[in-house]
């Protein structure tokens, strides 16, 4: 299982949590200290954010789960990328006072990417002022994120109902709709729980809950619409509820048993997403969500096809790689069948390589413990391995010659580029086997040698300073970095894509070999959707099947894949402009190799010179840059500068809200999913929300939110810019969009840009 959410919503916080109640901790550490167990890099207790995802075993109650703490901020989009293919379940966290934001919506689609389907959504922060339950359900309909969310839990934000009326914020309670309990915290932090009786009279003079609270007349409302909503994604549950007396506190003696299969069954569907609440800070909820996630969440064999027998050959996915100085390269495993023992040989069948394991650790964030075999479901590291990537396929070495690979992990595409000089000559090869090395533990990273400059291609401007430190820092190597810029695109030409020849021939050991290789070319149309792993472009055999990228085949010698690599070399260099190709949909509509034995680099020359005269007769294409939707949290006197500025660099304002809710998808123009059939717990037991947003609209403190997309090339020092406009009180976030297509004008200020006017 992982954390998933927007940064700052709390994910490390709530790993402290766990940690600290399943008896792993016997104190929590905190982010602001830099004391946490998951957050162990330098880097990320000097900012106090998580750079890279880490692993760690819970024990709680019957369950062991291996639990993922992941990076929240969208530089580091490929940790979440790595660990959303080896989990069966993720826990989204929301801020209760923001609700839904940008990077709740690309978790959530990195999740649906890898068919992740069971999802718990964690409204963290409800101790904060402003925090609302209601507000964050009626968000994750807004957005779109689930058409069905249930809540399992209510919260109590004070037993003093006089709280309430003050708009004190807090939360000193829940209630536990499903196994009908509360839930009850004191000042010390100290946990008391309670059965419910199993009528609201009995319950209204039982003393649990004063008389007056404002609480007790959702409680029957709430209990009531969470068993009438499962009963829609279950029969068997239905024919329970029609056997219930007329009797309106019927519902309250539904127990639990009878309740969590069909919650279970329902939530592993994704028919349902449960909800529950808390505050990770103060440990409250935290017990909750681990308890719902064993019970609620799918074990390894709910989610494969076929459950491997005890005697099952070995297979195994690395979804991530890192380096130590220490233990030097750590591979990360899930196991998928069979069992991993130590000192024995595996069969890497993407790289088509043997790798020796040397070692088998269990990995408690930075701590290790020393095993002797990983069974299946278990995830762990492996020491020792030379050849092994993200994403590789790993089998036991008798069941190499019939290998099927696992689905691979595809990152994200850069978006921005830095030069990285050595300070001397001496200093060359050093560089380069550190970049080769960062590579490897970061796919999202991607180095290219573009006339005799070595370019770093990342995710964003924090992603290419962490990628600074670490390569001084763990690889400790000489080097000065050149202006940090937005990497640029280039797409198909206007004139006709056909080559003077489609044969190329070079001479080999004296012999002269030819290949033909026919290509059709064509720009994709605007619904066309581009393949990741291609950079955004689609390449296609002579039947119209997708080709994989070059390091997903499982055969290196393969004609096609020596084909690929030609191809892949190509479109990430274009010959106008130097710039990577996309958009472009490249058909191989068949190959002839002109001679017997020839090497495969053959094919992979030939169709690298070949398509590369294909788009040298197309002439230079449309350039695209990529862009980036803005969300902007400014006082309401500071809107208009706000606006202009935007404007004035190229942005388009698309939306303006009131406070710093957030606004249904503009750019997508999607409807919101229907309140109409939804549990939307009443605003009032969100106290401090519900008076607060009574407040004097014509405050020149009231918030106004404003939505936009921008080009990220005219962005990257709107932090400064939004200090100065708004009196260092403006607040933003950005999420990337993709590439777009520029103007003539703009067009040509990028060709001055990289010297190519």
């Amino acid at each position: 299982m992982a954390l998933v959410a927007h940064i700052d919503s709390g994910k490390t916080t709530l790993t402290e949590s766990v940690l600290l109640k399943s008896s792993y901790l016997s104190t929590a550490g905190t982010v602001d200290t830099g004391s946490t167990t998951t957050d162990f890099l330098p880097a990320e207790r000097e900012r106090g954010i998580t750079i890279q995802s880490a692993s760690i075993p819970v024990k709680w109650r019957d369950w062991t789960f291996n639990l993922i703490d992941t990076p929240g901020h969208a530089d580091f989009g490929m940790e979440v990328e790595s660990a959303s293919r080896v989990i069966d379940g993720a826990v989204v966290l929301l801020d209760s006072v923001e609700g839904v934001e940008a990077q709740t919506k690309g978790v959530w689609t990195q999740l649906d990417r890898y068919g992740v389907r069971s999802r718990l959504m964690f409204l963290n922060k409800l101790d904060r002022a402003g925090a609302s339950f209601s507000h964050s359900i009626a968000s994750l309909l807004t957005n779109r994120l689930h058409p069905n969310p249930v809540t399992l839990v209510l919260p109590i934000a004070s037993f003093n109902p006089e709280d309430y009326t003050r708009a004190e914020p807090g939360v000193q309670g829940l209630i536990d709709l499903v196994h009908w309990e509360m839930w009850k915290w004191d000042e010390d932090g100290e946990m008391s729980r309670h059965q419910l009786p199993q009528s609201i009279s009995d319950l209204e003079r039982s003393g649990l809950i004063h008389p007056t609270h404002p609480i007790l007349p959702h409680l029957l409302p709430a209990r009531t619409s969470l068993l009438d909503s499962l009963s829609m994604f279950s029969e068997e549950f239905m024919e329970v509820l029609l056997g219930l007396s007329p009797e309106p506190s019927s519902y309250l003696t539904v127990t639990a048993d009878k309740i969590l299969p069909h919650l279970r069954k329902a939530t592993i569907r994704s028919d349902v997403l449960p909800v529950v609440c808390g505050s990770a800070f103060k440990h409250i909820g935290t017990e909750l969500v681990m308890n719902y996630v064993g019970e609620l969440f799918p074990n390894p064999m709910d989610v494969i096809e076929a459950v491997p027998q005890t005697n099952a050959p070995l297979r195994m996915l690395a979804w991530k790689v890192t380096w130590d100085k220490r233990k030097g390269w750590m591979t990360f495993v899930r196991v998928y069948s069979g069992t991993l023992t130590r000192q024995s040989t595996i069969f890497n069948s993407t790289r088509n390589q043997r790798e020796r394991v040397s070692k088998i650790l269990l990995l408690y964030a930075s701590e290790a413990e020393d095993v002797e075999s990983l069974s299946f479901g278990s995830v762990g590291v492996i020491l020792g391995l030379k050849y092994t990537r993200t994403g590789d396929t790993l089998l036991s070495t008798n069941r190499s010659s019939q290998s099927t690979s696992l689905r691979d992990i595809v990152p994200p595409p850069p978006v921005m580029s830095m030069s990285v000089i050595p300070h001397s000559h001496s200093d060359l090869q050093p560089v380069q086997d550190a970049l080769e090395s960062l590579a490897r533990t970061d796919p999202s990273v991607r180095v290219e040698t573009q006339e005799g400059q070595i370019l770093v291609h990342g995710l964003g401007s924090l992603h290419l300073e962490i990628v600074e430190s670490r390569l001084k820092n763990e690889w400790d190597v000489q080097f000065e970095l050149g202006r940090r810029r937005v990497s640029y695109r280039e797409g198909l030409g206007p004139n006709d894509p056909r080559p003077v020849q489609n044969t190329w021939s070079t001479d080999i050991g004296g012999k002269s070999i030819a290949v033909t290789i026919d290509f059709a070319l064509r720009a994709l149309e605007e619904h066309e959707e581009g393949n990741p792993a291609w950079d955004g472009n689609i390449v296609t055999d002579q039947t119209g099947e997708l080709i994989r990228s070059p390091d997903a085949f499982n055969d290196p010698l393969d004609p096609m894949a020596s084909i690929a690599r030609g191809i892949f070399n190509t479109l990430s260099n274009s010959p106008h402009t130097s710039l990577g190709l996309s958009h472009i949909c490249v058909q191989v509509k068949g190959y002839k190799v002109h001679a017997e034995h020839a090497p495969s680099s053959v094919l992979a020359g030939g169709s690298a010179v070949l398509l590369r005269d294909c788009i040298r007769s197309a002439g230079m294409g449309p350039l695209m840059e990529p862009f980036i939707r803005l969300k902007v949290i400014v006082n309401e006197d500071s809107v208009g500068k706000v606006v202009k500025d935007i404007t004035e660099h190229g942005g388009e304002v698309r939306d303006l809200a009131s406070g710093s809710g957030s606004s249904a998808d503009v750019e997508e123009d999607l409807e919101p999913y229907p309140h109409d059939s939804v549990y939307i717990p009443a605003q009032e037991l969100s106290p401090s929300a519900f008076h607060s947003s009574q407040g004097d609209a014509s405050s020149s403190r009231f918030k106004r939110s404003i939505f936009a997309v921008a080009p990220l090339s005219r962005m990257l020092d709107f932090s400064s810019r939004l200090r100065a406009l708004s009196g260092g009180h403006g607040l933003f976030e950005m999420a990337n969009v993709g590439f777009r297509q520029v103007s003539e004008l703009r067009k040509m200020e990028i060709l001055r840009e990289i010297g190519r006017a």
